[in-house]
């Protein structure tokens, strides 16, 4: 997501928390104060989307670095995210950019050790996301699939043709659907083919999708599936991808089976947000008397209001 379309949106997400203002921070705290806080890790995980966070900060007016880039790990305690600037904007931002971070760092973490698990047992699979996000998140949730170690799959319904159950009926069958868009989508563009059956996948390949997706089927179907395929000759002129049903608990299962890529909307919809926390570490400009974190960045020190 650029750096600007960002920053409006984290404008937009501010007027949702503080319609009228920062009644608190508007209180208590003095125009004119400046901090340096920092976004800190309260357990390990992987951090996604720093660069993009800092760069957007930057735009509304906060000197930001990222401490920890994108896919880098990180341990209770460190930081991965450093802000200076005026302390009310800093203490407005703060409930909306840690939730923000939090939630792409799940599901970098979630997509990591799907993507660590598959590798264990067949390196040659691809783990990857679904359209499946939450909405006005969806670029930034795919870059932390990325972040991750997933593939990101399509970003939107214009990158690539995916026939699905209700294409299929309204067009007569998986292989006029296919055929259909075969005829009417730019070489450029991918066509991919949702199989629910045995049959339907060899339909679909026969018909000329690059993609064939076996959906919502066992593990058993999916050998069914891969053997059919090869036996006609048609295994290595598709892309196949299982999805539906995958779990982390099965996903092992069926990247064992051999298809190429395994996508889950469960890293995407169902990741847990990673614990963090932003911290004021320094303030600058105070009036006389007030107090000062003296603490470096991962030290203790005075948790900042929550807004």
């Amino acid at each position: 997501m650029h750096p600007a379309l960002l920053a409006s949106k984290l404008l937009e997400w501010l007027e949702e928390d503080a319609p009228h203002g920062d009644l608190t921070s508007e209180a208590v705290v003095p125009r004119g104060v400046a901090v340096r806080a920092v976004v800190k890790a309260k357990e390990p995980g992987v951090a996604a989307c720093t660069e993009d966070v800092a760069e957007a900060l930057r735009l509304l007016g906060l000197e930001a670095r990222p401490l920890k880039q994108s896919g880098e790990e990180f341990k209770p305690r460190e930081a991965v995210l450093e802000l200076e600037g005026d302390a009310r904007t800093v203490l407005l931002l703060e409930r909306t950019l840690v939730d923000l971070l939090s939630i792409l760092s799940g599901v970098a973490t979630a997509t990591r050790r799907l993507v660590e698990e598959v590798r264990r047992v067949n390196p040659r699979v691809k783990v990857a996301a679904t359209r499946k996000a939450p909405p006005g998140l969806r670029g930034l949730v795919k870059k932390a699939v990325e972040a991750g170690g997933g593939d990101t799959h399509r970003f939107s319904l214009s990158d690539a043709v995916i026939v699905k159950d209700n294409h299929a009926a309204i067009a007569g069958g998986v292989a006029e659907a296919v055929r259909r868009a075969r005829e009417r989508v730019s070489f450029i563009k991918l066509v991919e083919a949702e199989a629910r059956s045995v049959e339907e996948a060899v339909e679909a390949a026969e018909a000329g999708a690059d993609v064939v997706m076996l959906d919502n089927m066992t593990p058993g179907e999916v050998a069914e599936a891969l053997r059919e395929l090869e036996r006609r000759g048609l295994r290595e002129r598709v892309t196949v991808e299982v999805s539906g049903g995958v779990t982390p608990e099965n996903i092992a299962e069926y990247a064992a089976l051999g298809p190429d890529v395994i996508s889950t909307s469960s890293i995407t919809l169902k990741a847990r947000p990673v614990d963090l926390s932003l911290e004021v570490v320094e303030v600058r400009g105070a009036p006389q008397g007030s107090r000062r974190p003296s603490q470096p960045p991962g030290g203790p020190s005075r948790r900042a209001p929550q807004l």
